[in-house]
Order: structure tokens, then C-alpha cells, then sequence
């Protein structure tokens, strides 16, 4: 776990994804579970070799080796870098019943994670961009 002292208030998350460089809709994505409109975000075509970090908190996520083409419009992986990188909590909003998927760090929301994906794991963790940091290796 990172001993930087994380932010508190939504005053101060802005700041820190300001000074992060974080794309302007990160705050809205990781603080207040917004969703970035499909096909829109930097990650969903990006192909390269390294991992995928949480804006907020630079813990490690995803492995660009289990990223795939989901064909949803949002960067999609079928497993978490580590088994406790990636918190899980029941998502009733909008009418229906999700997993939504949050960086165990700090909290921030990420996504959510379905069961309809690939080998070997069958699950489809789909990812807005605004909440990764891709870092090449």
C-alpha cells in the first residue's frame, strides 16, 4: 500500500488528479462513478505492451496481456494484475444489478466486471479509461 497520504475531500481529489495530469472527466469517473461514453476513451483501442495503474493512486491493476477486444467500447480485461487489486460491490443503480469494479487502494471507481468473458477466467472486467494510467514496459 502506497504511504503517500491519499486525498480526503472532493476539493482535494481534484487537485491531486490536476496535478496528476488525469484527463478531466477522472474525477467524475473514480470519485463519483461516472461513465465515459463507449468508444470515447484513450485506452479502448490501445494495444501496447505494460500495466494499467489507477489514476488516483498509481496501484497496480491490469497486465496488458489480458487485455482483449470486448467490442463494448471500454478497454476490457479478463483478469486484475493481482487476486485483491480489484474490490467488488453490488451496483443497483440505473434500473438493474452490476458488479461494480473499485481499486482496493483508495477506493476509486473503475467499472464493472461481467461474466461473459474469455478464458481462462470467463470474466469481462470493462474499464473506463479515464481511471487508468497505462504505464509501458
Amino acid at each position: 500500500m502506497s504511504q503517500t497520504k491519499l486525498p480526503q475531500t472532493d476539493a482535494e481529489w481534484r487537485a491531486w488528479l490536476i496535478a496528476k495530469n488525469a484527463e478531466p472527466l477522472a474525477f467524475e469517473v473514480t470519485r463519483r462513478a461516472a461513465t465515459e461514453r463507449p468508444y470515447s476513451g484513450k485506452y479502448e483501442t490501445h494495444w501496447e505492451h505494460g500495466q494499467y495503474n489507477c489514476v488516483c493512486c498509481d496501484a497496480k491493476l491490469f497486465d496488458s496481456a489480458t487485455k482483449f477486444d470486448a467490442g463494448c467500447g471500454w478497454p476490457s480485461f479478463y483478469q486484475a494484475a493481482e487476486p485483491d487489486a480489484i474490490a467488488q460491490k453490488v451496483d443497483r443503480s440505473h434500473g438493474m444489478v452490476r458488479v461494480e469494479s473499485v481499486c482496493a487502494q483508495c477506493g476509486a471507481h473503475l467499472g464493472h466486471v461481467f461474466e461473459d468473458g474469455p478464458a481462462p477466467t470467463g470474466l469481462r472486467y470493462c474499464m473506463n479509461s479515464a481511471s487508468l494510467n497505462f504505464q509501458k514496459s
